[in-house]
């Protein structure tokens, strides 16, 4: 990908890791996205966080408007489902 913007990390704390894997894979699905799961990288288990610890994404500067609009419904379906994304640059 060229002209890649600066990554940025976005979360939702108590997410699964299969939706984190599933939003991933939609994702990647988009010309000019890249996508990387952040493993936990915390020590400690609890059932109420999530085994990942969010999604770094870049994206081309190039992206096409329609791209860019797919990119943003997909996020907003799963905020919509799942609570709001914390967003980490």
């Amino acid at each position: 990908m060229s002209s890649s913007q600066q990554p940025e990390k976005i979360s939702i704390p108590s997410l699964p890791l299969a939706v984190y894997r599933e939003i991933a894979a939609h994702l990647r699905q988009l010309d000019g996205i890249e996508v990387t799961i952040i493993p936990q990288s915390s020590s400690a288990f609890s059932y109420f966080q999530s085994q990942v610890e969010g999604l770094q994404l870049s994206y081309s500067s190039t992206l096409s408007s329609e791209e860019r609009q797919y990119y943003h419904d997909i996020l907003n379906y799963y905020e919509e489902k799942y609570g709001s994304w914390e967003k980490e640059n």
